[in-house]
């Protein structure tokens, strides 16, 4: 592929492996390819993992190495991304530069929706995407100015800067002091196309000649003309015919897929021909869907509109279908013949009477694309020989019309959950169907038609009663057995009615045009029915989409103090020191380091049982397999064979038993990675299996299948408190994992060097010291951190001990050794977040005050106690979130099933805590009838208060950040509107949800909380600053680079933060839990100042002297310029006998407004709105910090609303990677996102008063959940049901829909449980 090409053949490493299956797009190029038929050149945008290199002959690729760097120009993509405070991380960011660069080639003007267009094949699991977004904004000519965005009413023309775009908006419009800006818009390059790089010429001239390319098992041969292709089919019908590789390339990488002849007809001209007749359009079966979409697009303006309906149908389709990146390549042809039963386009040409052109050695024929060409799961009709040629769309006629819907379980770049094409016409002059045709996809093996159903409606007339027939007969057509892949059976059954629904109403209101118009004449009562105009209106609803316009957003933060030096960077919002390298793909990540001399590449083998015991492990096979040098297993390992985590032991690799799948058993090395994959496959493991695996956990609780110990917490006297109430409910929630989905997967090189046992590991994970390994002396073994593509929790302790098993291969081969795991390898071995079921009772009284809660928690930890028993604490220690319950009781318990363990991640439990303590509040505002904002503000802290720990705290900025947020988000008014839209709109409702959040920051582990640094000043006054913190996105080197720039008085130019290295600093604790900053803040801080110190008296002798001449003089005077830091951190403690301790010091707090508007008919939503305050203090860095509070809610979004992972019945996962598992994606950002820092905060328990902010924030993504959750309650009241009910997380279209209860959904009979095996277990 061209992906390995590029980054091992090449040494480009910019391009980067993000999934290796297309749907992350960290891995995007440009393509460029000469079109001789216009003689223009084409320029796209393509996944680098699914190209192959042999047919790229005659394209121009252009990676993002070759657009800008930093040692000639930087390209204005790179520098505005970048100095928007795009780049985290900076793992995904030259994919998006790629992806925003090939559009501005393409339109150097390009308008909002271009822009999100082309990031919609980009994932990027840190920024939040906002910034980016506003990076890109930039290149637009729509003017950022609010009236142009629709937003004229609060305009900054009229001084309104609340309603301004912070950091685009011109402030030559307004007349008074503008607010401070994360950027400045006027510093930054224009884009100058001429400066481009230009097709290369040769390539023009280059003659077309057919080519073969010889591998080891397998023959690519790319013929040039139709002849030719039909010869090759002809001798070789078995081999497939690869245009895009969209769909071969996976199946080859992840199913094992094998074919010795690939015949790739990329430059047959036929079959990219597009031929216009007045009949409709035929285009060549190797278009791609790019340009399919673009012809269309053009064809709906050209001709007369009711000819266009199967083409507008085609598009709705169309604009959803992939990123932009695979639209760019795949081919119309290829789609088809896919024959994928979830497709979004078979549908629609089946229902829509298109035909295929195919082509053979017996000549051509036609084919109709209609039920009985989709024969099967990626069977079609087609003999092995035949070759389709092109694709023929018809024109609609007179009275026919045509619709096109889909669900997905995200808004965009998704394969569709139901998809379905309805095509219906009239008699002339009435409203009696003439023709029906009606197909799905994601309902069978394959697309299916509901001849029935389409049966039972011709004749009549379209009203309600045939419509109500129709949906009885389809229901018994379309049918799913309760255990069909893929599961959500009620669901897909209950979408295949309401998107028919959908159509009835577009229909209707077609019909009524009609009558209105004279186009028909029959009276609008005998359409209706039944229904009254005014219940038509509501009934509309269904049928407008959800808004997808994005507003302008605000981040507002404090200006620095007055009179603060200009050359102070502390609180300025410094763009992320290594953004410009991040962007120009500069940036060295782990697997960027240059391959070493003899380096070997390590595979892992892990178990296919979830629960057995190893008779044997054969690994004769794979030894004899080209290139493989070694098999390590754990007789190999020398000392101990087990890591400790919180004081509990697990094995590096299994020695005699096997506790989920995915456990990791010996490893392979061999010269290559390939080498060593294949010799993986060939390792042969004998089983036992044992009996009665535990996977869930009520499994887990009904056989005592427990972590030790359980803790339980207790404020006040509960069940006392439950005999004196006026109510008491008792409910429960489960809230699902959450995968990490760092975009850079476990990556490392371990490099033994020779002599005395020394080791060098170079590794991409947030504690260094937790890879040192082997028994060696922790001096013999450095670990290097030059930066981490994302980790959140999880590049912990599975790195270590993945690194261990490197750190083995090495000690035992001898040689360097690479180990990166595949973004499936990678999901299946290293867990996730914990599940977790959560039950609580809770006693109210009238008034809303809550006087007792008894809260439990049940977390699936997996088959390893890793860091869950800190995690079951943490979720006990914040079960009162912002809340004072007088009699308040918490009982977690660490389930031990056999599921890959499950470890830490961004909240730590929190997280999964507070959406307990939310639900119970949810709960208890739906027994009294009111808003849930009133129950939460009626129990929230007022004062100096206790928590159930008996820790004192002062709760004012909580009630103020909760009080700001309603003022800022204008919650009073937009409640009433909410009310009002609920009111007017049957089967779109709308949902408001505030939620507050007090958070700890520090840990209660004591000997993780301190830090230490070592600084460096040279004789040429540069400063070279190292400690203990990994940078993996949050921004830490550069904080510590302010911090040093303050403490030296000295321009941050001159400072340099260099990688974490433990033999710099020594027993580095782990970058976790938001105290990063605070710990190595104070750790430079204090190396600084000692500094400083030393040169006073240099500074007394020479005051009008510079920084370089007090160095210089400080050194002649044999003054020491290096100065260790170090900072031992807080007292705390948390004593669970007593229940008392200080586990803390200190809260972040926060609060969290957001607006969803939700299709009741799909389960899809849109967040309209979220406002955010959050007190973090005096921010050191606004933009960094903005940051992470954004990137943060959408990680949380993408955990209560999206993320969703998903095992079968024997425990094998089968979410893994981004076309199973779904993250946010730029489709997802709230419409309008609004940022604000508390103003006049300070804190004296960090450094220069700041906040910790990278995991607080995750949690309010739950105000989401509660909108959600708040317009489902409002459709259950007109279904006829009031009060609390259950809407476990995460809140999926499927959960959502269900939850609605409408008339579709009750239709579907619900399977009888027991009777039959899900397709997936229920988790937690």
């Amino acid at each position: 592929m061209l992906l390995s090409y590029l980054r091992e053949r090449l040494r480009l490493t910019g391009t980067k492996y993000g999934c290796g299956g297309g749907g992350c797009g960290a891995c995007t190029v440009m393509v460029s390819r000469y079109q001789p038929g216009t003689k223009t050149i084409l320029h796209y945008s393509a996944n680098a993992c699914l190209l192959p290199v042999c047919q790229l002959q005659g394209a121009a690729v252009t990676t993002v190495e070759g657009i800008g760097n930093t040692k000639t120009r930087v390209h204005p993509v790179q520098e505005r991304i970048a100095k928007a405070h795009g780049s985290q991380c900076g793992f995904c960011t030259p994919g998006m530069v790629m992806s925003m660069y090939t559009l501005l080639r393409n339109k150097p003007q390009p308008n909002m929706e271009d822009i999100t267009v082309a990031l919609g094949g980009n994932l990027c699991r840190c920024t939040g995407y906002r910034p980016i977004v506003d990076g890109c904004k930039t290149f637009s000519p729509e003017s950022n100015c609010c009236q142009a965005n629709g937003n004229g009413a609060g305009c900054c023309l009229n001084g309104d800067f609340e309603m301004c775009f912070v950091g685009t908006h011109d402030i030559d419009c307004v007349f008074q002091e503008p607010p401070p800006q994360l950027f400045d818009q006027e510093d930054l390059l224009p884009l100058d196309p001429t400066q481009d790089l230009i097709f290369p010429p040769e390539l023009i001239m280059e003659p077309q000649v057919s080519q073969l390319f010889r591998g080891e098992r397998m023959v690519w041969v790319s013929p040039v003309s139709l002849e030719e292709l039909i010869q090759l089919k002809t001798s070789h019908p078995q081999a497939p015919l690869v245009m895009g590789n969209t769909n071969i390339g996976p199946d080859i990488k992840f199913k094992g897929a094998w074919h010795p002849i690939i015949i790739s007809p990329t430059r047959v001209q036929e079959l990219f021909e597009v031929t216009k007749t007045p009949q409709g359009v035929c285009f060549g079966a190797g278009c791609s869907l790019s340009v399919v979409k673009a012809l269309l697009e053009g064809l709906v303006q050209e001709i007369p509109e009711e000819k266009t309906e199967i083409y507008r149908s085609l598009l709705q389709q169309l604009g959803n279908l992939g990123g932009q990146q695979i639209r760019n390549v795949a081919s119309i042809g290829g789609n088809i013949v896919s024959a994928y039963p979830n497709s979004d386009l078979n549908p629609v040409f089946a229902a829509g009477n298109c035909t295929l052109n195919v082509v053979s050695k017996r000549g051509r024929r036609e084919i109709l694309l209609n039920k009985d060409f989709f024969v099967g799961f990626g069977k079609t009709s087609l003999k092995p020989d035949e070759i389709v040629l092109s694709v023929f769309i018809p024109v609609s006629r007179q009275g026919e019309f045509m619709r096109a819907f889909r669900q997905a379980p995200r808004k965009e770049n998704a394969l569709a959950t139901v998809t379905t094409g309805m095509r219906v016409m009239f008699i002339e002059g009435s409203s009696v169907v003439k023709e029906l045709s009606i197909y799905y996809g994601g309902v069978g093996p394959c697309t299916v038609s509901a001849t029935k159903t389409c049966a039972a409606v011709i004749g009549r007339k379209w009203d309600e009663q045939t419509l109500s027939d129709a949906y009885t007969q389809l229901l018994d057509e379309i049918s799913l057995s309760p255990s069909h892949p893929g599961g959500q059976v009620e669901f897909r059954r209950s979408l295949t009615l309401s998107l028919l629904f959908k159509f009835n109403l577009q229909m209707l209101h077609k019909l009524w045009e009609m009558v209105w118009t004279g186009s028909l004449f029959a009276p609008i009562d005998s359409l209706l029915g039944k229904l009254e105009i005014w219940n038509f209106y509501l009934l509309i609803s269904a049928i407008r989409p959800l808004p997808k316009q994005l507003q302008p957003s605000l981040q507002e933060f404090q200006a620095v103090v007055k009179g603060q030096s200009g050359d102070d960077p502390v609180g300025r919002p410094i763009m992320h020191r290594s953004a410009i390298s991040q962007a120009t793909g500069e940036a060295v990540y782990c697997d960027d380091i240059p391959k070493m001399d003899g380096e070997l590449h390590l595979v892992l083998v892990t178990s296919t049982r979830p629960h057995a015991k190893i008779l044997d492990i054969d690994i004769s096979e794979a030894l004899r397999v080209p290139g493989v040098v070694d098999v390590i297993t754990s007789k190999d390992i020398p000392g101990k064979k087990f890591r400790t985590f919180t004081g509990i032991d697990e094995d590096i690799l299994a020695q005699n038993e096997v506790s989920c799948v995915g456990h990791m058993v010996c490893a392979v090395v061999a010269d290559n990675r390939k080498q060593a994959k294949r010799g993986a496959a060939l390792v042969k493991i004998a089983y036992e299996d044992q009996p009665g695996p535990v996977f869930t956990v009520e499994e887990a609780i009904e056989k005592q299948s427990f972590f030790l110990p359980q803790r339980m917490i207790e404020r006040g006297n509960v069940d006392e408190a439950f005999d004196k109430v006026d109510h008491i409910y008792e409910g429960e929630i489960r809230l699902g994992g959450q995968e990490h989905f760092y975009m850079e997967t476990q990556s490392m090189v371990v490099v033994p060097s020779g002599e005395e046992r020394e080791l060098k590991v170079y590794i991409s994970c947030q504690h260094p010291t937790y890879a040192q390994t082997l028994g060696i002396p922790s001096n013999r073994v450095s670990c290097h951190v030059k930066r981490v593509g994302g980790a959140f929790g999880g590049k912990v302790t599975k790195t270590s001990i993945i690194a261990c098993i490197t750190s083995v291969a090495a000690w035992k081969t001898g040689r360097a050794v690479r180990c990166v795991l595949e973004r499936g390898e990678d999901m299946l071995i290293t867990g996730a977040r914990h599940p977790v079921l959560g039950k609580h009772k809770v006693g109210f009284m009238n008034d809303g005050r809550i006087i007792a809660a008894d809260l439990h928690y049940y977390a699936n930890s997996g088959n390893t106690a890793d860091e869950s028993l800190l995690v079951i604490e943490k979720i006990l220690l914040h079960l009162d979130n912002a809340y004072k319950v007088p009699n308040l009781r918490g009982r977690s318990v660490a389930c031990k099933t056999n599921l890959p363990s499950n470890t830490a991640f961004r909240g730590f439990g929190v997280p999964q805590s507070m959406l307990v303590t939310e639900n119970m509040i949810n709960d208890v505002a739906m027994k009294l009838g009111c808003n849930a904002e009133e129950i939460r503000e009626i129990n929230m802290y007022k004062e100096v208060s206790l928590t159930h720990y008996k820790f004192e705290f002062d709760p004012k900025n909580l009630l103020r950040c909760w009080d700001e947020c309603k003022e800022k988000s204008d919650y009073g008014s937009r409640r009433k509107s909410v009310a009002q839209f609920n009111q007017q709109n049957r089967w779109k409702k709308r949902g408001m949800a505030t939620i507050p959040i007090k958070f700890d920051i520090f840990s209660v582990r004591v000997s993780v909380r301190q830090a230490a640094s070592l600084v460096h000043i040279y004789k040429d006054g540069s400063v070279l600053v190292s400690h203990g913190g990994t940078e993996m996105g949050q921004g830490i080197h550069t904080k510590m680079q302010q911090v040093a720039s303050r403490e030296l008085h000295i321009p941050a130019s001159l400072i340099h933060i260099t990688e974490t290295n433990t033999s710099a600093v020594p027993n580095t604790c782990p970058s976790a839990a938001s105290f990063g900053t605070d710990a190595n803040g104070m750790a430079v801080k204090d190396a600084c100042e000692i500094l400083y110190q030393r040169l006073e008296p240099v500074r007394k002798q020479n005051p009008e002297g510079t920084w370089q001449t007090w160095v210089t003089s400080a050194f002649i005077q044999r003054i020491s310029l290096s100065a260790t830091g170090y900072y031992r951190g807080h007292d705390l403690y948390m004593d669970w006998e007593k229940q008392e301790g200080q586990p803390y010091a200190y809260f972040t707090y926060g609060a969290c407004c957001s607006e969803v508007e939700v299709d009741c008919l799909t389960g899809d939503y849109r967040t309209v709105r979220t406002d955010i305050v959050m007190d973090i203090g005096r921010s050191i860095n606004p933009s960094v910090d903005i940051g992470q509070i954004e990137g943060a809610f959408i990680q949380g979004l993408g955990l209560y609303t999206m993320e969703e992972l998903k095992f079968s019945p024997s425990g094998v996962l089968y979410t893994r990677g981004p076309s199973q598992y779904k993250i946010p994606a730029v489709c997802d950002i709230p419409l309008q996102f609004n940022v604000y820092l508390l103003s006049g905060s300070d804190n004296p328990h960090a450094i220069y008063s700041s906040k910790g902010i990278g995991e607080p924030v995750l949690f309010l993504g739950s105000s989401v959940f509660f909108a959600i959750k708040d317009a489902v309650a409002a459709a259950r009241v007109e279904a006829g049901m009031v009060g609390p009910f259950t809407l476990n997380s995460p809140a999926t279209p499927e959960r959502t829909c269900l939850a609605c209860n409408t008339p579709f959904t009750q239709k579907i009979p619900a399977s009888k449980q027991g009777s039959f095996q899900p397709w997936a277990l229920s988790i937690p």
